[in-house]
């Protein structure tokens, strides 16, 4: 998947995401899917990437427009459910 994702973001003219970017946004799709709902999770994921996009058309650099727009997500997922 790795060499598939990247050659993705190379055809989308972007820089390859790193092995942070990676998991972070893998984990945020995960409490998505865990937390709302599955099929809501490429939803979020187009709109987290929308929100970084424009940030960084404000001149804010990747990483931190990144980490500003997956604390946006945070806040508004739903508490996780209690373990039993």
């Amino acid at each position: 998947m790795s060499e598939w994702i990247d050659d993705l973001a190379t055809a989308c003219e972007q820089e390859p995401l790193t092995d942070p970017e990676t998991e972070e946004l893998l984990r945020i799709a995960r409490e998505v899917a865990h937390r709302v709902e599955r099929k809501g999770t490429p939803l979020a994921a187009f709109l987290l990437g929308m929100n970084v996009a424009g940030r960084v058309a404000k001149g804010t650099a990747r990483t931190p427009a990144l980490a500003e727009a997956i604390r946006v997500v945070e806040e508004l997922l739903p508490a996780p459910p209690e373990d039993p």
